[in-house]
């Protein structure tokens, strides 16, 4: 099932910028309006790990 977000862009000096209403933490660029769009789909399928596999393994790291 797709997940509707609200994307909120400008232009900057080179390229799009924009991020998600429901998740202002996810940010990113692209060259064109499609690119951008794209990359915050990326962006946000990356962080709700959509992408994980089944088998996947833990770690725990300082940052």
């Amino acid at each position: 099932m797709k997940t509707k977000m609200t994307m909120i862009y400008w232009k900057g000096e080179k390229f799009w910028l924009g991020k998600l209403r429901e998740h202002p933490e996810i940010m990113t660029q692209g060259r064109t309006l499609k690119e951008l769009e794209e990359n915050l789909k990326d962006a946000f399928n990356l962080m709700a790990m959509d992408d994980v596999p089944e088998e996947h393994q833990l770690k725990a790291i300082a940052v």
